[in-house]
């Protein structure tokens, strides 16, 4: 069929009512929102939105209510899409923006398109990995992956991907969204080490939209974390970090066929771990129990 793109689209949505066919890769993937509230009588109340590219850039996909609960889980970062009969609006202002893996690559952030149950029902099909062709000129999934001996240079709220070896995993623990709110977030602290420093990372992992893996977050198992932002805490300057909305994680088990694999730095972890010895490791490791974070000072004249 007849294909767009991004770049095209952007240019000529506001004189078309129908658009052609596009093909394009999910190179990011937000968790999955609940907007339901007593007073409005929805069915499905759910939002996700990805970010998708082609040969022209990237631009914002939303997948709205009744289409969440079917596709969500379908949609992988790296899948690639043929979409047809969706909508095209304007951006949303206020929401949040992945870091891109390649920052050559040009955004479209005046609109976003939306996919839909109805007005018009829209069509999602998934292309196999083993039939995309390279002259479709769809761009890879790349990453930002850092090692620990590189965080304590990093500026505050920097994005970026790490992958390490459980050696302590906390019990889940809850905080308010907002004061007196009934809603919570659900987190739990971890330590992961990749051989290049003495310094564990410490990750504040919030549940994302994947609890399969949240709940199996365990001490020995490799974990991958994407789209992660740093964090300095003051004056002590112990630098940790923190999920994002687009945040990805995945463990022992999950990691065949995801993108990450081919990433040199993935491979020079898995060559370090080869190295070590499971025994030694297991020795140092820990589960569970309370953590405190920030620690508090030793003494009260300092606190």
């Amino acid at each position: 069929s007849k294909l767009t793109n991004l770049g095209h689209l952007e240019m000529t949505w506001r004189s078309r009512v129908h658009f052609h066919p596009l093909l394009v890769r999910i190179l990011h993937k937000s968790r999955l929102r609940y907007y339901g509230k007593p007073e409005k009588k929805m069915d499905m109340p759910y939002q996700a939105y990805f970010e998708i590219a082609d040969g022209s850039g990237m631009m914002s996909m939303v997948l709205w209510n009744s289409l969440c609960p079917e596709w969500y889980h379908s949609l992988k970062v790296g899948t690639v899409l043929l979409l047809t009969k969706y909508a095209i609006k304007s951006s949303y202002p206020f929401k949040t923006h992945p870091t891109p893996g390649d920052s050559q690559m040009k955004r479209f952030a005046t609109i976003e398109i939306c996919l839909n149950v109805r007005d018009p029902p829209t069509e999602i099909s998934i292309i196999p990995e083993e039939m995309v062709k390279p002259e479709w000129g769809l761009p890879e999934v790349k990453y930002r992956f850092i090692t620990r001996s590189e965080l304590d240079d990093l500026p505050h709220n920097h994005s970026c991907d790490v992958i390490g070896l459980v050696t302590f995993v906390g019990r889940a623990e809850r905080a308010r969204k907002r004061e007196h709110s009934e809603d919570f977030w659900l987190y739990r602290w971890a330590h992961a080490i990749d051989g290049t420093s003495d310094q564990p990372f410490i990750l504040e992992l919030f549940a994302t939209s994947q609890p399969d893996v949240f709940e199996r977050i365990h001490p020995m198992t490799y974990l991958v974390c994407t789209q992660m932002r740093v964090m300095t805490e003051n004056p002590s300057r112990t630098v940790y970090l923190t999920t994002s909305n687009e945040s990805q994680i995945f463990i022992t088990g999950w990691h065949q066929g995801q993108p990450y694999i081919k990433d040199a730095k993935v491979k020079n972890f898995i060559q370090w771990m080869k190295s070590q010895s499971e025994a030694d490791q297991i020795k140092k490791t820990v589960i569970g129990g309370y953590y405190p974070f920030p620690r508090p000072p030793d003494s009260f004249l300092k606190y």
